[in-house]
């Protein structure tokens, strides 16, 4: 395949993922108030978000093991359709349970739409080009998830149910766009047939276990909840303590998030061929953990806002370099490792912010101290399998 057809994928792919985190992102700061239209607040909120994970935790595995056997594009599109309707029904919907059930469709669309990506982005790269090309989806789902906030503020001023049609529709279009022009890709002829066809849920965590990158999925989970607990908890950490405005958290959470795109676009590539993955996964996780204790004891606008920056460029640099060890280690088993990958990223997801809420109300301080403490333990089990097994494992992969 030539260069400039990967080039062409490649961007394929980080537009359809920068629409979905886009779409994700783009209703976050609408959801408040529109489910104020149904009298409920914080506590259905948390339950929305919940049901969002569980949805993808549940069909992650799956959507990636089947577009093992019949390819990614079908289950790209079919992503990305599910997902497109599923807003629109959430704008549409006139009671609670209409609002769960679109949710959960949401999460649904976006478990068809990653792990197939992924696993596209691993089938048509060189393990040389792995690492640049994780690290340019990984920018386009920070971008987006980045930008749809304004997004949807913007677009909330028409009404509280036209941001939930706009996504909608630009989903549906980005559908089209991928079934016209989006190749299909054949699959590879393997030597062992993919066992995991009739396996459920379960039975595939638990054949994970075995995987030789279980390890890399423990830090996707450690870090999905360092990112989700962080994430959750300094709006009101900032609020309670400082009495900041959303706008103050919303230019806190912007610029570190802009930061980590950029970097991820244009020195993450380099960062890979000179020091290698897993480097880059054990430094980052270090300054997380440091970043999140910071977090407790700095004062002054700047101040938070650089050790804010600092946790969530770290964190972004962790996202794809954990994907590209995965990628590596996966062999014939592309889509199967990347459904299992954005399974514990959704668990993470899912108990992040709700032990974290917990903690905020035992103590302002308790999340980052924790998350702190399991990032840190992240680092150690992570460095432990680095020295053990680490190096007979990348060796073979780049042979």
């Amino acid at each position: 395949m030539s260069q400039n057809k990967k080039k062409f994928i490649i961007m394929m792919l980080m537009f359809n993922l920068f629409i979905t985190m886009g779409g994700v992102g783009t209703v976050v700061p609408v959801l408040p108030s529109y489910l104020q239209l149904f009298g409920v607040g914080g506590t259905i909120l948390g339950f929305l978000i919940a049901d969002f994970a569980f949805a993808q935790f549940i069909f992650s595995p799956i959507a990636g093991n089947l577009s093992d056997q019949y390819g990614r594009k079908l289950f790209i599109i079919i992503g990305l359709i599910i997902f497109g309707l599923s807003q629109i029904i959430f704008g549409m919907a006139k009671a609670i349970g209409m609002l769960f059930f679109a949710r959960f469709l949401t999460g649904t669309g976006a478990a068809f739409i990653m792990p197939p990506v992924m696993a596209y982005a691993a089938d048509i790269t060189t393990i040389e080009e792995r690492g640049k090309g994780m690290g340019l989806l990984g920018a386009a789902i920070s971008f987006g998830f980045m930008i749809g906030p304004g997004i949807g503020g913007f677009l909330a001023k028409v009404n509280l149910h036209f941001p939930f049609y706009f996504v909608g529709v630009v989903a549906l279009i980005a559908a089209f766009i991928s079934f016209v022009v989006l190749p299909n890709i054949k699959m590879q002829p393997t030597e062992e047939k993919i066992p995991a066809k009739n396996e459920n849920i379960l039975k595939q965590l638990a054949r994970s276990v075995h995987t030789s990158y279980f390890v890399m999925l423990i830090v996707v989970f450690v870090f999905s909840f360092g990112i989700a607990n962080f994430q959750s908890t300094l709006s009101m950490f900032l609020t309670e303590k400082f009495d900041y405005t959303p706008m103050d958290i919303a230019i806190i959470m912007t610029i570190g998030g802009f930061l980590g795109v950029v970097l991820q676009l244009f020195i993450v590539g380099q960062l890979f061929k000179r020091f290698g993955e897993m480097k880059v996964i054990l430094v980052n996780l270090n300054i997380a953990a440091i970043s999140m204790v910071g977090m407790v004891y700095v004062n002054g606008f700047f101040l938070i806002l650089l050790v804010a920056s600092v946790f969530q460029i770290a964190t972004t640099f962790i996202r794809p370099a954990v994907n590209t060890l995965i990628s590596k280690l996966a062999g014939n088993e592309q889509g199967y490792a990347a459904g299992m990958n954005n399974a514990y990223m959704s668990l993470g997801n899912m108990i992040g912010p709700a032990l974290a809420g917990v903690l905020l109300e035992w103590k302002l301080s308790s999340p980052f101290i924790f998350g702190a403490m399991i990032l840190f333990g992240c680092y150690l089990i992570a460095h432990l399998w680095t020295v053990k097994k680490a190096p007979q494992l990348l060796k073979t992969t780049n042979e």
